[in-house]
């Protein structure tokens, strides 16, 4: 899957995007865009412009053009890979070539000009619970004794979320109300969650789709990776403690979703492939439906994760936001992408091009490393000290949280994700 288009040495004629930190010619994601009050287009990002693919239609593949005229992703997602692979290479070309800088650059914008939305029709949501060390951390505050449920090891543990509250980026987030139950109370209270939460996920755009009754054999999973995002599923702690039981989360997880607008395509992320972390000594291995030599071999990616956070205060004193955590793929996810959509589809569930996965919060083993303020907090009992003096247990109203992510291998130019950032807004 690496070519030409993943070559190190490969510039654009776009000069931003040479040493661009998130969006040089290696990565070429795809989005959807808008200009002023105009109508939604598919466009790639290259250095600090956006490329409109549907003015470039006709220098691309005759196969991707009726996609790239509509004002969505989920057409092209719907391609075989072959196409869309196609499409990478042409774009590879025509922004590197300067020959073809006369016939491109009229349909460049600059990215600072334009609004960014949400890249697909998402039908559907599924969140995952793949972070290993996020599941320990959390299982310890409720059962230190046995923190981790005897199915985590044998299946990947999902539940189906809320697709119509996904937003992108900058779309800010109202603080939730909800039914909570302090544990000395005799009767629940309602009113605004008081122990709002990020998490620190990655989302997974699905390709092609499957037949209703037809399972995704493994071998074949990673032709349905479109590509990945970041995601933010917010998470109302308080709420779900006291709603979770006996169905799971409800109104803690159905408020607000955040995304990164851009996805940064399966394409893309080939150098980046790595062979899943070996389990420790005494874990099962996966059922053989689950369990492909290729897939444990280079299923995989190294992604380096962060969170940061700007609050009221910060801003107020022209402060930059403050690290919380830094994470990352290898280190936090117990199943690879492959796994997850085998999993989802064995019974029968058909996905459908656009249909989005969320990872789960990727935490790494160490506290520095915690995907959710849950953690960082250890359940809110110990209260994250901030550069400025601010104390976190929770997030609070004005808080912005920002998430970032890299892909990086030796010998290859690393690309990133973009920013994935929503502040808090006060409760209705």
């Amino acid at each position: 899957m690496i070519d030409q288009t993943h070559d190190p040495k490969r510039q654009s004629w776009v000069d931003s995007a040479n040493g661009h930190s998130d969006f040089p010619i290696q990565n070429l994601p795809l989005g959807v865009f808008s200009v002023g009050g105009e109508a939604r287009r598919i466009g790639t990002a290259i250095g600090d412009y956006i490329v409109d693919l549907k003015a470039l239609s006709g220098l691309l593949p005759a196969e991707v053009a009726p996609a790239l005229s509509q004002p969505v992703l989920n057409d092209l997602f719907a391609l075989p890979v072959a196409d869309r692979r196609a499409l990478r290479q042409r774009l590879s070309d025509l922004l590197s070539d300067a020959r073809h800088r006369a016939e491109v650059e009229p349909h460049l914008y600059p990215a600072a000009d334009c609004r960014m939305h949400l890249p697909a029709r998402i039908g559907d949501y599924t969140d995952f619970y793949v972070g290993i060390h996020h599941a320990m951390a959390v299982g310890k505050l409720f059962r230190p004794d046995n923190p981790l449920l005897p199915n985590y090891k044998h299946v990947p543990i999902g539940y189906h979320g809320r697709a119509s509250s996904i937003r992108e980026s900058g779309v800010p987030v109202v603080r939730p109300n909800g039914q909570t139950k302090a544990p000395d109370a005799d009767a629940p209270s309602f009113g605004p969650s008081q122990r709002l939460d990020y998490e620190l996920e990655l989302g997974v755009f699905i390709a092609g789709g499957n037949a209703l009754g037809q399972p995704i054999d493994i071998k074949n999973a990673p032709d349905h990776i479109a590509g990945l995002c970041l995601l933010n599923d917010w998470s109302a702690r308080d709420l779900q403690a006291w709603e979770y039981q006996p169905l799971g989360p409800f109104l803690a997880k159905n408020f607000h979703s955040t995304i990164s607008p851009w996805v940064i395509t399966a394409e893309a992320l080939a150098p980046f492939r790595n062979a899943q972390p070996s389990r420790p000594d005494g874990d099962p291995e996966p059922l053989p439906y689950l369990n492909d030599a290729d897939d444990q071999a280079s299923g995989a990616v190294t992604i380096a994760l962060e969170v940061q956070i700007l609050t009221e205060a910060m801003r107020a004193q022209n402060l930059p936001p403050q690290t919380l955590s830094r994470s990352s793929t290898l280190a936090a996810m117990y199943w690879t992408i492959a796994q997850l959509i085998t999993h989802h589809s064995v019974g029968g569930c058909n996905l459908m091009a656009g249909d989005l996965l969320g990872t789960g919060t990727l935490s790494g083993p160490e506290k520095a490393q915690a995907g959710s303020l849950l953690e960082l907090s250890d359940g809110g009992k110990s209260p994250v000290t901030l550069a400025n003096g601010e104390t976190r247990r929770f997030l609070a109203d004005g808080d912005e949280v920002i998430l970032t992510a890299r892909a990086e291998a030796e010998g290859f130019v690393s690309i990133g994700f973009g920013q994935c950032r929503a502040h808090i807004l006060p409760a209705i």
